[in-house]
Order: structure tokens, then C-alpha cells, then sequence
């Protein structure tokens, strides 16, 4: 399956991943977060930037998974607590994100949007010993901010 990641062109020459924190993981830990289309890619990147520079130029990458059971862990709402939106549940949901890290149970993570509901984002963590063999950067795209989402 493809799934998509923005960022700035300057980073969208690899799969490169920061080890910033964020929702579903801690500090140091290398995974990337993709969206399971472009435009909730779009919405996911605003939201967690609070701010995007539009003079900067941005990219797509399109990043083929497999569609493999055993390779993609799926998180349940269901399992998360009442306020798993808000940034207050972030330790929960990062410890979960944590153990699925330190586990390598699965090389994806496929986690609920907390932007749209019954969209899914999936984690790829880049540690995972099927990373370099599953994962592909399949292409690149130009992409561009519509004005009337800056303002």
C-alpha cells in the first residue's frame, strides 16, 4: 500500500526521521509518520506545526508498505483512553507507541488519526530489521500550499 509524508524539500532526498518526540513515540526513537493519504497528510502537518512557511518548498514522498498482516500492528480506539486527542494523553500514547517500539513486534504501526476520524496514520519504525527489505520510496512529488490553508 502507499502512504504519504510531507516535508520540506531540503529533507525528501531519503527516508530520513528525526527522533523527535511526538504522539506515539519518545525521544530518540527513529520512525516515520505517515498518513494514509495526501490530504490527511496535509492536515496532520499543519496541525503539528502550528505554522507552515509557504516559501518553503515542500515535497510528497510516496512510500509503498507492505499490505502484510504480520508486518502492521493496528491500534484500536477502543484500547486508548477518553482523551487520546488532547495533548494531555501523550505519555499514554506514547508508552504504547514505546512498547511497540522497543518490542519490534511489527515494522508499522497503524494508529487513528486524531485529526479526521476513521482515518489512520501508520508509523514505520525505522529500527525494525524488515525496514531496509519492506520499505520503499517509490517517488517523489512537487507540492504545493493552497493559500486559503495558510490563512
Amino acid at each position: 500500500m502507499e502512504v504519504f509524508r510531507i516535508s520540506r524539500e531540503v529533507h525528501a532526498a531519503g527516508l530520513a526521521a528525526s527522533g523527535a518526540a511526538n504522539r506515539w513515540s519518545r525521544r530518540n526513537q527513529y520512525v516515520l509518520y505517515t498518513g494514509s493519504s495526501r490530504s490527511l497528510s496535509t492536515l496532520e502537518l499543519i496541525v503539528h506545526r502550528n505554522s507552515i512557511a509557504p516559501l518553503d518548498r515542500y515535497k510528497v514522498l510516496v512510500i509503498l508498505i507492505p499490505d502484510s498482516d504480520h508486518l502492521i500492528k493496528q491500534v484500536s480506539t477502543k484500547v486508548l483512553p477518553g482523551n487520546w486527542r488532547t495533548l494531555s494523553a501523550y505519555p499514554a500514547l506514547q508508552k504504547i507507541g514505546n512498547d511497540w517500539y522497543e518490542s519490534m513486534e511489527t515494522l508499522v504501526l497503524k494508529v487513528p488519526s486524531a485529526v479526521i476520524p476513521n482515518e489512520f496514520n501508520f508509523i514505520i519504525n525505522m529500527e525494525h530489521p524488515d525496514f531496509k527489505n519492506h520499505i520503499r520510496l517509490i517517488r517523489t512529488e512537487d507540492y504545493f500550499w493552497d493559500d486559503r490553508l495558510l490563512f
